[in-house]
């Protein structure tokens, strides 16, 4: 059940699209974690940057996604720039799409 509360969380988390890059911030690589206990969800995330200014905004929409999701009862959001979030986190496809050259 937790496995498959996971997954729940994280496809509705790409709702949340980052302002800057325009795509959803699960395929940019941005949430390093999810983990719930007794409905209880905390997501480790990053953002492009320590100053990103649409930290707040992003963290208020993975909370909002969040909890909408089924056996969700509270949500904390916690922001990390450990690892520092770069472009290679970004799913390939994604990357490709934003311009990114592949990295063999």
């Amino acid at each position: 059940m937790t496995d498959q509360l996971v997954e729940d969380i994280r496809g509705a988390l790409r709702v949340v699209i980052d302002p800057e890059l325009g795509k959803n911030i699960v395929d940019l690589g941005f949430v390093y974690d999810i983990a719930v206990a007794d409905g209880a969800v905390r997501i480790t995330m990053t953002a492009t940057t320590p100053g990103c200014p649409a930290t707040s905004f992003l963290k208020e929409g993975v909370q909002a996604a969040a909890l909408i999701v089924p056996g969700v009862a509270s949500v904390d959001v916690a922001m990390t720039f450990e690892p520092a979030w770069t472009p290679d986190l970004i799913e390939a496809g994604v990357r490709a799409s934003l311009g990114f050259a592949a990295v063999n």
